[in-house]
């Protein structure tokens, strides 16, 4: 079977060369690991594209989509920090219930 999947390297590297070549090296750390996590791929975004309005940032958020590894290493990272919920959700733009529902499907 075919699994398809998204090579966000790729598309970060070309982005860099066509419209933000003075960024590279503030991102080449990131892009230099062998793949990227949604972590990477959150911070690659900041650090290219900087901060939206809130009306963007309510777009961008509304389209996200977060895998069972993505939401396993946004838990990790609660723990990793002695986080809340809250300020998990705050961190990353999530909402309180969407924390709380993934602790209680993924972490019982």
């Amino acid at each position: 079977m075919f699994k398809s999947t998204i090579n966000y390297k790729l598309i970060f590297l070309d982005i860099l060369d066509k419209k933000y070549p003075e960024k590279k090296k503030e991102c080449a750390s990131i892009l230099r690991k062998e793949t990227l996590s949604i972590l990477d791929i959150i911070e690659l975004n900041k650090r290219i594209f900087g901060f939206f309005d809130e009306e963007t940032n309510a777009f961008n958020q509304s389209h996200r989509a977060y895998n069972r590894a993505s939401i396993l290493q946004i838990l990790d990272y609660q723990k990793h920090n002695k986080m809340n919920n809250s300020e998990l959700a705050r961190h990353f733009k999530l909402s309180r219930h969407t924390v709380a529902k993934w602790k209680k499907k993924y972490l019982v």
